[in-house]
């Protein structure tokens, strides 16, 4: 039975290896787990998924072999949260209650595909539609005695145990950001090294000093385990950048958790003779951008954020800033910083379709050597993986 899960979830694109496999099977004849279906899922997903970016496709690999979710929900709709909001608590008799049918485990599936297709609104105390309160076996805070809860806590403990309830599905790359997500893609930028005080314990070599003292405890700790890895951030900020603020801040706030080593400074459409870090006070607390040239060390990681929409004048004409009249154009100043920090990339939040209509998107990927990515998932990897060179 689990050589043809095995295959299931090579067949869904999980790199899962035969030793990762041979793991579970072990665990599972050592008895680690009860026969719990929920139990042998966690181990599952435990022993055979090796980054959380694979979680969604082994979520859907695991309901379309045990048959929680069929095939046809690969491109599950999205359901309002307004469908699922709770608003009222019907309460049946036991008379009611034993009147209500079963559907039977097929025919609830089929009734749910066809629900997804045909349901626009909400619905709450009925019968039929997926909603809150009543007695549909679709939805939440209800009653039926064997339906499939979507979303809210469990009530009565009678729905179908189902598997559409993916939790990480949005690490999909094709999905929307969230930080976690961002998260996520930025680890691969990483580089650990053990520097600082002696404050961590150092278990293994505690454990060889004290079999080499007969056994008397001889602790030996060491420098915590770093990040080292150095990031230099410059934002966008202003203008058409406020279309994307949200992904932005999203992005800003996951790499301050990731990078312990980084700096962030702002600039408006390009980058010119200065630089700020307080947008409220930017007139006033200028920093030179040859600052940054001198003080951070070539192998510092430079990432560049903004969507690069803007007046080529800006770019490549002294005195092309909507701002002031600049003496050097901007991209003399994207030169010497992509010639200083040889590991620099850009990253855009526009959508990447667009970037061929856009003459100011093609002056900055030029002078960028080509490195800018989308601010997607699947970008931000790409984007990791070229300053990991």
């Amino acid at each position: 039975m689990l050589i043809d899960f095995f295959f299931t979830l090579k067949d869904a694109r999980v790199p899962v290896s035969i030793k990762e496999f041979l793991t579970l099977l072990e665990a599972m004849q050592k008895n680690v787990i009860s026969s719990s279906i929920d139990d042998f899922y966690f181990l599952a997903r435990l022993t055979l998924v090796k980054d959380e970016a694979h979680y969604d496709k082994f979520d859907q690999a695991f309901g379309s072999y045990f048959k929680g979710i069929q095939t046809i929900f690969d491109k599950l709709p999205e359901i309002p949260l307004e469908w699922l909001e709770k608003r009222l608590q019907r309460e049946l008799t036991p008379e009611q209650k034993a009147a209500l049918e079963k559907y039977g485990y097929d025919k609830l599936m089929s009734r749910l595909q066809e629900l997804l297709k045909e349901q626009h609104e909400r619905h709450e105390g009925g019968n039929k539609w997926i909603g809150t309160g009543g007695t549909s076996p679709f939805g939440h805070s209800g009653t039926n005695p064997e339906g499939i809860r979507i979303g809210g806590t469990s009530k009565n403990r009678t729905a179908v145990k189902v598997w559409e309830e993916r939790t990480y599905r949005d690490y999909d790359s094709e999905r929307e950001l969230g930080t976690r997500n961002i998260k996520i893609a930025l680890r691969r930028l990483r580089k650990f090294a053990r520097d600082g005080a002696a404050e961590e314990l150092a278990l293994d070599d505690t454990i060889r000093a004290t079999a080499n003292n007969a056994g008397y405890l001889d602790i030996k700790m060491q420098p915590e385990r770093r990040n080292n890895i150095k990031v230099l951030m410059l934002f966008d900020v202003g203008g058409s950048m406020d279309d994307h603020i949200t992904r932005t801040e999203e992005l800003f706030s996951a790499a301050k958790t990731e990078f312990k080593n980084m700096e962030f400074f702002y600039f408006h459409n390009c980058v010119y003779e200065t630089v700020w870090k307080n947008n409220r006070r930017r007139q006033a607390e200028r920093i030179p951008t040859w600052d940054l040239l001198h003080k951070y060390s070539p192998d510092t990681k430079l990432i560049m954020v903004g969507d690069a929409t803007m007046s080529p004048y800006e770019i490549v004409q002294p005195g092309g800033s909507v701002e002031y009249n600049n003496p050097e154009a901007g991209a003399v100043w994207l030169q010497r910083l992509t010639s200083t920090f040889a590991h620099s990339i850009w990253l855009n939040p526009e959508p990447e379709g667009l970037w061929q209509y856009r003459q100011s998107i093609g002056i900055i990927r030029q002078l960028m050597g080509q490195r800018m990515f989308s601010l997607t998932i699947d970008g931000l990897e790409q984007a990791m993986r070229q300053l990991s060179k």
